[in-house]
């Protein structure tokens, strides 16, 4: 009698062994792995075979170059994350937490699709058809080519597929689908995969766009086995707090265009919205305070202006506070312990806390000196114009180094009204605005 192979899977990762571990040597989770019946393993092994194709390699000028059809979902945001529109034939995941709008923007594009005469498909297994309906209601999003289905089985949803030609099809969520073939649980690694793979087949096989909510752990990432994301082909992870008005729409992955555009919305009543205007919803033109700077960093191809909060506060422990919100912390100290020893600004005494407002975190390096100038402007009390704008990258040694797209930047600072910039580098011959060389970090308290 042959001996019974056996096959364990990580449940937070994949990982597959053919021992029972109590750590997870991939993704150091305790506990995770479950042993996987015989119909499980065929499923393994078929999605690890996928890669083993037998087709020739093509020498690169002799392929021929296809154009990418796409058509519009009628939001101009969500069409410049996508890069241009939604492509016919592609798999699209979408993260965020809970609450943060997914499921409405998502119901919200179903029905612009739909209002151009094309199918659309929107399932759903976390809500009842009335929910949706109420939901729909309120975004007058009632079209007639729009059908809802209230269905966690894959099966089923196929079945629907071979009632009605679909153009565009929602699925909301990932995690609560599941395939009867497979007996583990909705949500688990092994149904997650087979769902997606199929999916994905079924996109490419009928030329079906296809947009998948996932839910997202605890640390900001989808939940599920990472090989979900690499299957897709794009990741799109809405930013923000659900007790703000504005949310974005940022993009991670895109085989069909760049990953660096980001999409700006509103949540109002009738739901998410493209937001207008966004150049100024990060700032505020009131009075000057002390501890607020300026500056413009760029998202994709789009500047945006920020406004920069610093507090510096005398502290009554021996371990001074250093926080940000929306800015890397270890840059932040490295920023502090520059004016230290350049500027000789006593701050080992003093919390400091720095917040970017409208919820956007700043990744670039382009925002050191609207960092370093609102730091200053708080410790000393003094209050900085708001026809200003800080622009430059702060190295170790002191220096004030220039950033690229600086035309973009000073060009969008002139159509928000403000007149003077603090620059790196003089790269312009004509400036739209009037800008002043910082090259020296010292040069900074020349303003103060």
């Amino acid at each position: 009698m042959a001996k019974k192979k056996v096959l364990y899977e990580c449940q937070h990762c994949g990982l597959t062994t053919p021992k029972w571990m109590g750590k997870c040597t991939n993704c150091g989770a305790w506990d995770s792995f479950v042993e996987l019946n015989e119909k499980e393993q065929e499923i393994v092994k078929t999605l690890s075979s996928m890669s083993d194709s037998k087709t020739k390699a093509i020498s690169m000028p002799d392929i021929t170059e296809i154009d990418i059809p796409r058509f519009s979902s009628l939001d101009y945001e969500l069409d410049t994350v996508l890069g241009g529109g939604v492509v016919p034939g592609s798999l699209t995941l979408i993260g965020g937490s809970p609450g943060v709008g997914k499921s409405t923007l998502l119901l919200k594009i179903g029905s612009n699709i739909a209002s151009t005469g094309k199918n659309v498909l929107y399932v759903t297994g976390e809500e009842s058809e009335s929910q949706v309906k109420l939901r729909a209601n309120r975004l007058g999003s009632n079209e007639k080519n729009l059908f809802l289905l209230s269905e966690i089985r894959l099966e089923q949803v196929l079945v629907e597929l071979h009632h009605r030609d679909y153009e565009f099809i929602i699925i909301d969520s990932i995690q609560t689908l599941y395939s009867e073939a497979i007996t583990s649980a909705p949500g688990s690694v092994t149904q997650v995969r087979q769902i997606t793979f199929e999916l994905m087949r079924l996109a490419k096989e009928k030329n079906i766009a296809i947009f998948i909510i996932g839910h997202i752990t605890k640390e900001g990432s989808i939940a599920g086995p990472r090989v979900l994301e690499h299957m897709v082909d794009t990741v799109l992870y809405f930013e923000g707090d659900s007790s703000q008005e504005l949310r974005i729409l940022r993009g991670f992955k895109n085989r069909f265009g760049p990953t660096s555009e980001i999409g700006v919305f509103e949540m109002r009543n009738d739901g998410l919205v493209s937001a207008k205007d966004i150049s100024s919803r990060f700032f505020n033109r009131t009075t000057s305070q002390p501890g607020s700077a300026l500056t413009v960093i760029m998202e994709g191809s789009r500047p945006i202006i920020l406004e920069v909060q610093a507090l510096v506060s005398e502290s009554h422990t021996s371990n001074p506070k250093r926080q940000a919100t929306g800015f890397d912390n270890n840059r932040l100290n490295m920023l502090l312990a520059l004016l230290e020893r350049k500027l000789e600004i006593p701050l080992n005494s003093y919390d400091v806390f720095i917040n970017i407002t409208g919820g956007i975190k700043i990744t670039e390096t382009a925002a050191d000196l609207a960092i370093l100038a609102a730091i200053i402007s708080s410790f000393r009390d003094r209050a900085i114009s708001k026809e200003t704008v800080f622009i430059g990258e702060v190295s170790l040694v002191g220096d004030v180094r220039e950033v690229f797209q600086l035309d973009s930047r000073l060009k969008e600072a002139k159509m928000q009204n403000i007149s003077k910039a603090l620059i790196a580098k003089k790269t312009l011959e004509k400036s739209t605005i009037k800008t002043y060389i910082v090259d020296e970090v010292t040069k900074l308290l020349e303003w103060f």
